[in-house]
Order: structure tokens, then C-alpha cells, then sequence
């Protein structure tokens, strides 16, 4: 069965900080092209939700977080059987310090 995906209000506020970020700096062509590429590699996970490594920074929570990276962000998420979706927790720039990850949501 194919699960929903489903952006938490943190995840699409990253999100939208990516793109305004890359729309600023670089041009609104990078910025669209980024923003696409990041929702089609979470795509991936309605057909295959376990593809993503498991998230160790974040092993202490007992929602069970996996990642997949598309360029240098991780796409950090959970599946939420309940709701019979994948919940996209963040997108977490890997060049930020680690730590960071943690921060509130």
C-alpha cells in the first residue's frame, strides 16, 4: 500500500527557508530547481518508507527517524502507521553543525 506523504508545519517552514535563501542569493531557477529535487526524493517514500538510514542524533525519540539526503540535505522523517503516512520532520542543511538538529521543532 502506498503511504501519504505529509510535511509537518516545521518541515515546510525549512523548506520555505531554503527556497527564499536560494531565490536571494542565487536565482529563483536554483531555488525551484532545489525545492523540486528535495519533495521528489521524498517521493520515493510512499512506495518504499524504509529506504532512509536511521537518524542516530535523533535515536532517542521513539518516533524512529530515518533520513535520505538529496544534495547536501537530509530529509528527515518517520512513518506514522497510525495515519498510514510518512511525516517529513525536517530538511536539515548537513553542512550546519550536527547539533543543530536538535534544535526545537
Amino acid at each position: 500500500m502506498e503511504l501519504e506523504i505529509y510535511w509537518t508545519d516545521f518541515s515546510k517552514k525549512e523548506l520555505k527557508n531554503i527556497f527564499d535563501y536560494y531565490k536571494e542569493n542565487a536565482s529563483l531557477n536554483i531555488a525551484k530547481t532545489l525545492v523540486i529535487g528535495i519533495t521528489k526524493e521524498a517521493a520515493k517514500l510512499k512506495k518504499q518508507p524504509a529506504i532512509g538510514q536511521e537518524e542516530e542524533l535523533l535515536a532517542k525519540d521513539s518516533r524512529h527517524f530515518r533520513y535520505l539526503v538529496f544534495k547536501s540535505y537530509k530529509i528527515i522523517y518517520w512513518t506514522n502507521l497510525e495515519k498510514n503516512r510518512i511525516e517529513v520532520f525536517d530538511v536539515f542543511d548537513t553542512r550546519q553543525n550536527p547539533i543543530k538538529m536538535q534544535r526545537g521543532k
